[in-house]
């Protein structure tokens, strides 16, 4: 038996029963057909959809946006079913505990239909919440573009940089983009914050170079008053996707690296450069991508070569797990690491001092915002475009403003 029959299996198992519940739900508060028929030819509709760009996709394509798009419907009809099933299958659960104790003390249960209508209506009322946050996320959200700042003392910090500023942007993925103006709109966003050095951390198309061809004319005029660095993310490798021959990855690896240089980038592999002003310098590092159980190329020790441990460093790592596994605890003493990857999943719940939440806090320990452990501190930027899930809910795309102050 091929081993994909069993997860095939489970998945048609779990698909049914989702659909059996998200429909008894709908014919429990409505007696109207076209309700119910409207509701099967809906869902129907998403499958195929589905279905079909799933047998049709070429991977030598990669993520295009009508892929992100077919994933986006799926998804945003997807979570609010997960919820209406958390109501009815735990009412179903309670019927049925009351029916056991009923038998065994021989009493009997009378059927309470107004209670399944109002369970019904419930859990479809919770479930049009999501439902709703989705669709914004996928129309408005993922251009819902927020400028974050932090201010950061170190005791170390040459003098001189006291009050010198960073901008920070993560993630761009310039193969998803479908709106021009939108995006123009975060760039310029990007340029009123007059930042002195401009830092991007990796992640400038899903796949392939070519998808930043027509976005170079609107990224070549992000300005900073020092300079502009950048360096990889795991998804500029090529990896993600089948190639014709080894040699065209090759290939559009190093247009991938030229990219940068075309938009005014020194792109950072390996590398550091000291930024100096009145005399004194910090140092800038920047790795290839390091990422647990990703590409691995980021060789620290080579970037911190002709370095001294008592400079003070601002480090670029595309993956935060580069930091909690290998950055934070160096003796060498990296003050400031700036990270992206995660996107925050794209969706979550943030209030600030009260609630911060998405599932991608379970997969990373720094996965959003600002961290401090040992006396060093890393910002993991929530990423300027999107990938996978064309849109945002709750976790937006951020620009980060970073002012360093001499403690």
């Amino acid at each position: 038996m091929p081993r994909w029959i069993i997860p095939l299996i489970l998945v048609f198992i779990i698909v049914v029963t989702v659909e059996f519940y998200t429909f008894q739900a709908f014919k429990t508060i409505s007696k109207n057909k076209w309700v119910r028929f409207s509701y099967l030819a809906i869902s129907a509709i998403v499958y195929i959809q589905f279905l079909i760009t799933v047998f049709s996709y070429d991977r030598s394509s990669g993520q295009t946006p009508q892929f992100q798009t077919t994933m986006g419907i799926l998804i945003t009809f997807s979570i609010p079913k997960l919820v209406i099933i958390l109501f009815l299958f735990g009412e179903d659960i309670y019927r049925w505990v009351i029916k056991l104790i009923s038998i065994v003390s021989n009493g009997e249960t009378e059927p309470m239909p107004s209670r399944r209508k109002f369970i019904s209506q419930l859990a479809l009322g919770i479930a049009a919440i999501p439902f709703v946050s989705f669709i914004y996320g996928i129309v408005q959200g993922k251009y819902n573009f927020k400028v974050i700042k932090y201010q950061l003392s170190f005791d170390d910090l040459p003098p001189a940089f006291d009050g010198y500023t960073i901008t920070q942007i993560s993630d761009i993925h310039s193969g998803s983009f479908t709106n021009r103006e939108k995006i123009q709109y975060g760039v310029d966003l990007i340029n009123e914050q007059q930042s002195d050095l401009l830092l991007f951390t990796g992640d400038i198309v899903n796949n392939k170079a070519d998808e930043m061809d027509d976005w170079i004319a609107v990224f070549d005029k992000l300005e900073a008053k020092e300079g502009k660095y950048a360096i990889l993310g795991n998804h500029d490798y090529g990896d993600y996707m089948d190639w014709e021959t080894p040699q065209d990855k090759i290939d559009n690896f190093e247009k991938v690296k030229q990219i940068h240089q075309k938009i005014g980038f020194d792109l950072l592999l390996d590398e550091h450069r000291y930024i100096e002003k009145e005399g004194q310098k910090i140092a800038l590092l920047g790795v290839e991508n390091w990422g647990k159980g990703f590409n691995q190329a980021g060789d620290l020790q080579k970037a911190s070569s002709g370095i001294k441990k008592d400079d003070f460093k601002i480090l670029m790592s595309h993956d935060p797990s580069h930091w909690q596994e290998k950055v934070k605890k160096d003796n060498f003493n990296y003050q400031l690491t700036l990270s992206g990857h995660t996107h925050g999943l794209q969706m979550g719940i943030e209030i600030p001092g009260f609630l911060k939440w998405s599932p991608s806090q379970y997969v990373y320990k720094q996965w959003a915002g600002l961290y401090q452990e040992f006396g060093r501190y890393i910002n993991v930027n929530r990423g300027f475009g999107y990938h996978a899930f064309p849109g945002r809910v709750g976790i937006w795309p951020e620009i980060t403003v970073i002012e360093l102050k001499k403690a």
